[in-house]
């Protein structure tokens, strides 16, 4: 529903189908201005055609020939037709001719002209004239047509306006719809970046239309990426391999001389050069892990549902174990049921690289605890030393190390743990705390 009312297309039909109602509505406006406008002005030129030829008629026939040809109108009125109505006063105000019982106050000396109201309802456009000292007469015509013409008019409206509105409203939510799914797949070849999701933009790249153009695009830049990141994953693995394996050899030749050989302190100083070895085979594979997990941000593909509650659990049994060994109080607070699209492994790591920094730098006696709620949300906190706010970044780069630090490592931990946490679309980092450090981890916030 969200995604509904964010999306542009769908912005765009309901900005078309308000439009559209707009148009039907200024173009209605128009026709009954233009037509009410047409009505008064035929009904005006009619009552003058009538007065004028009723002034004739008293002109050439006196006043009772006028009276008679009112009498004989008002009695012969075509159906359908808009109805005229008479007045003659004569002397007195008295009435000599005519449908209507009161003068409407019409000016008959300057041949006034204006609508008046109906003693049965309605209006009628008017003009008097003056025929004589004591004669006044006024004309008068209601506007039935032009009232019918306009009803017309407006059902004529009502129903074409409805139709168009109706027509462009489906027209724009069949095209949006049909957009929406090409955006989509773009959207899920970005956000899944599997080969699926690629083969997909293929319905799309045969259209010779803008998104067509896109999709083309998208699915080159997409193919680009993964012969990239494959060839980075490569090169990776033949130059761990063509490190690892020499000092490997290496390693395999210290042990025989350390075995052959009969010098004091000998064994001592090949034991440290065998340390030596393998914390520069750690390193190594620490930094091509960073690498391979920095490589895989907002790669989706060979993530599967992780029961983050049980791999958290068994990770804090293994701790507790270790906490009672050395001297340290380790509390484990687990929310049931929390899975996570990701790699099991790869996330074990991150926990275990959180744990171990809290229990390398937490003096005996201290506290470490682990926390997993919903969300997920994901807190180690221990009542250490703590790292200084100016610090809080610098932790997480390669290498780094907070000021003052003598505890050793290669200072990689907490580096690849942030970029596991990258590679799921979590962010890692540490929150300010009155005591020792706290990590978080959580969703990313994305626009």
């Amino acid at each position: 529903m969200e995604r509904r009312t964010h999306s542009i297309f769908g912005r765009i039909t309901l900005g078309a189908t308000l439009v559209s109602v707009l148009l039907v509505a200024l173009l209605w406006a128009l026709a009954h201005w233009t037509v009410r406008a047409t009505g008064d002005a035929a009904l005006e030129r009619a009552v003058d055609v009538d007065l004028a030829g009723l002034a004739d008629i008293h002109a050439s026939g006196g006043q009772a020939e006028l009276i008679a040809r009112i009498r004989d109108r008002l009695e012969l009125v075509p159906s359908g037709e808009n109805r005229p109505h008479y007045l003659l006063l004569g002397p007195g105000g008295e009435r000599l001719a005519g449908d209507l019982d009161q003068w409407p106050g019409l000016n008959a000396r300057i041949s006034e002209s204006q609508r008046i109201a109906l003693p049965g309802g309605g209006e009628a456009q008017a003009r008097a004239t003056q025929l004589g000292p004591d004669l006044r007469l006024l004309v008068a015509r209601e506007d039935r047509a032009t009232a019918a013409l306009l009803r017309r008019l407006a059902f004529g409206f009502l129903f074409a306006g409805l139709a168009a509105v109706a027509s462009v409203a489906l027209l724009g939510w069949l095209t949006a719809r049909s957009l929406n799914r090409r955006i989509e797949r773009l959207n899920q070849a970005f956000r899944r970046r599997e080969p699926q999701a690629i083969a997909a933009l293929a319905v799309d790249e045969g259209r010779r239309d803008e998104i067509g153009e896109l999709a083309r695009h998208s699915g080159d830049a997409l193919a680009q990426t993964a012969r990239l990141a494959q060839a980075h994953r490569d090169t990776a693995d033949q130059i761990a391999h063509e490190i690892r394996t020499p000092l490997m050899h290496l390693d395999t030749r210290l042990v025989k001389l350390a075995r052959t050989s009969t010098e004091p302190g000998a064994a001592e100083a090949l034991g440290a050069a065998r340390g030596d070895i393998r914390a520069l085979v750690a390193l190594l594979e620490s930094l091509l892990d960073i690498a391979s997990s920095e490589a895989k941000i907002g790669d989706r593909s060979g993530l599967k549902p992780v029961d983050l509650s049980a791999m958290v659990r068994r990770i804090g049994d293994l701790y507790a174990d270790s906490a009672e060994e050395s001297g340290h109080r380790f509390e484990c607070t687990i929310a049931p049921d929390v899975t996570l699209p990701g790699e099991e492994m790869q996330l074990a790591r991150l926990v275990t690289n959180l744990l171990d920094n809290a229990f390398k730098y937490v003096p005996e006696g201290g506290a470490i605890r682990l926390t997993l709620e919903p969300g997920p949300r994901l807190s180690v906190e221990d009542s250490g030393p703590g790292i200084p706010p100016a610090e809080c970044e610098a932790v997480f780069a390669r290498f780094g190390r907070a000021h003052g630090d003598t505890k050793g490592g290669a200072g990689l931990g907490l580096a690849l743990a942030r970029a596991i946490a990258q590679r799921h679309g979590l962010s890692l980092t540490l929150v300010p705390s009155r005591e020792g450090a706290h990590f978080r981890l959580q969703p990313e916030d994305r626009p």
